[in-house]
């Protein structure tokens, strides 16, 4: 009796993450439809939030990632070429590829793409909403550095360390490691530039990023 008053609770315990998650699943979609119909338009989300989670209640984070690209791509490259695209953003960022892979994705869309952020878009989330032509955030929401990781560093961390210390008492793998992150940080700088609007000149730019 014990064992199987045991095992209805372990099933419960693995459902209810899943229950949760589909109606949540649901309640989006009935949302992201009353906005499409009102706003006539294509509306995307790319939320990471840890309701994202495994069995048990253990939350996991997600990032943007591969994955997140080539969905949002694919979406984007379905739409109608004049249709307005609503991008729903809330994440703490991840891959600059993948980033910069969506961005790039809105910014050839002709219709217009505006990006709604309710609460923050870091790092990559940023990278993001800079392709779109018009930025609505809360009151209170919050944008991020645009600038790439080398593994747990940022790479204008790892640049810095030049200016701290002289060469010679710097080890080789570390200047190898300011070598790669400084065109990590020109090739993203220059990515940037190039998703700006062309309402501005390069100098503009330049000058304002």
């Amino acid at each position: 009796m014990f064992f199987e008053i045991f095992m209805i609770f372990f099933i419960i315990s693995i459902m209810q993450p899943i229950i949760r998650q589909q109606a949540l699943k649901s309640a989006r979609k009935r949302i992201i439809h009353k906005l499409e119909e009102k706003n006539n338009s294509r509306v995307i989300t790319l939320i990471h939030r840890q309701e994202s989670m495994s069995f048990f209640g253990f939350p996991v984070m997600r990032y943007i990632d591969i994955n997140d690209s080539e969905q949002l791509m694919r979406i984007i490259q379905m739409t109608d070429d004049e249709m307005p695209i609503d991008l729903i953003i809330h994440t703490p960022g991840g891959l600059a590829l993948a980033s910069l892979q969506i961005a790039r994705a809105l910014r050839n869309h002709k219709g217009r793409v505006r990006v709604f952020i309710p609460h923050y878009a870091m790092s990559g989330g940023t990278l993001i909403a800079l392709a779109a032509d018009d930025i609505i955030m809360s009151e209170n929401a919050m944008l991020g550095p645009v600038d790439p990781q080398l593994g747990q560093y940022p790479a204008p961390s790892i640049v810095n360390v030049l200016n701290k210390k002289s060469v010679d008492k710097i080890d080789d793998e570390t200047l190898i490691m300011a070598d790669v992150a400084q065109k990590a940080i020109n090739q993203l700088y220059n990515s940037i530039i190039s998703l700006l609007p062309d309402t501005y000149s390069i100098e503009e730019k330049k000058i304002h990023f």
